[in-house]
């Protein structure tokens, strides 16, 4: 069982995160572009990521509307992934759904299961965490196709 000073620390980092949300908006050189929704609670986002050489991710950014916890995951994300390499940010990505889930999520480094650790408690909650992965599926699906610089 969570602490409660450390589950209301939790909270705080959540609610800043979604009140001040790290690199949201458009990102106008993006090369690749992806939307998620969640049907079952109306959260909407759209990502965008600029994948450089060596395929890495240089600039990453997000939009949308949604919960708390869906828009504080976003945030989060896009702290953890810009300047990784695309494997890394995948890497990251199956480690934190596993932390959400409550599963070994022994696969995330120290220093960023410190600063993911604050979803943990979502795995409570299942109908939250649909809230707290929309961000990363979206990322997903994007690197996978959302490419608009080569749709023609």
């Amino acid at each position: 069982m969570m602490d409660e000073s450390l589950r209301e620390l939790y909270q705080e980092v959540i609610l800043d995160h979604s009140r001040h949300p790290r690199h949201f908006g458009v990102l106008a050189d993006a090369n690749h572009v992806g939307e998620g929704h969640n049907p079952l609670c109306g959260d909407r986002v759209k990502v965008y990521l600029h994948v450089g050489a060596g395929d890495k991710i240089d600039d990453i950014s997000f939009e949308g509307k949604g919960c708390a916890i869906s828009q504080a995951s976003a945030s989060m994300m896009t702290d953890l992934v810009k300047g990784r390499s695309i494997a890394e940010a995948e890497k990251l990505m199956g480690g934190f759904l596993h932390l959400v889930k409550g599963e070994d999520a022994s696969a995330i480094g120290a220093d960023d299961r410190e600063h993911l650790d604050v979803m943990a408690g979502v795995q409570a909650f299942p109908m939250r965490v649909k809230c707290a992965t929309l961000a990363w599926h979206t990322m997903k699906s994007a690197l996978e196709g959302g490419n608009p610089a080569k749709s023609e």
